[in-house]
């Protein structure tokens, strides 16, 4: 039983392929390397993907904030008036790169920037102002509890309140 269907033997395969080189032929060349070029990036891409995702992961350690249960409702709002100013602040850098980045390719960005720092700005006002309306009805709220719990044990006579 032959390997090759009848016409095609491996000797007149051979001879195709030598005739085929000893031809002149001016787009001979620029397609053997285009050819060779495509299969070794094929072959690469198999390489490549072959050395990714294949290692085991390394365990991820998330640290989370751990606060305190004693913690007055004046000291969770000031927490996140600092949380929204870093996070503002962060905000900005990355639109710094962004920008610079499309400048790169000649993105014009200006208007909208223009217009979503405004937009911006008025929710930052907003937010804050909520957050200190907030922050003044826990700091009242914690004025109003501290010289209650700051009494002595036996009431405000000095005796024992349960007689």
């Amino acid at each position: 039983m032959a390997i090759f269907p009848r016409p095609v033997s491996p000797k007149s395969a051979f001879s195709d392929f030598w005739s085929y080189f000893t031809e002149r032929r001016a787009h001979k060349w620029p397609l053997l390397g285009l050819s060779a070029a495509v299969t070794w990036i094929i072959i690469w891409a198999f390489v490549i993907d072959g050395q990714t995702n294949i290692m085991p992961r390394q365990n991820k350690i998330i640290y989370v904030e751990s606060w305190d249960a004693n913690r007055t409702d004046a000291a969770i709002i000031l927490q996140q008036k600092m949380d929204l100013a870093r996070s503002e602040v962060a905000l900005r850098k990355k639109q710094k790169e962004m920008q610079g980045l499309a400048d790169a390719f000649g993105i014009d960005w200006r208007a909208d920037e223009a217009r979503n720092t405004a937009r911006r700005k008025e929710a930052l006002k907003y937010i804050n102002a909520q957050l200190d309306d907030r922050l003044a009805k826990a700091e009242a709220a914690e004025g109003k509890a501290a010289p209650a719990s700051a009494t002595p044990q036996g009431g405000p006579d000095g005796g024992d309140a349960k007689q």
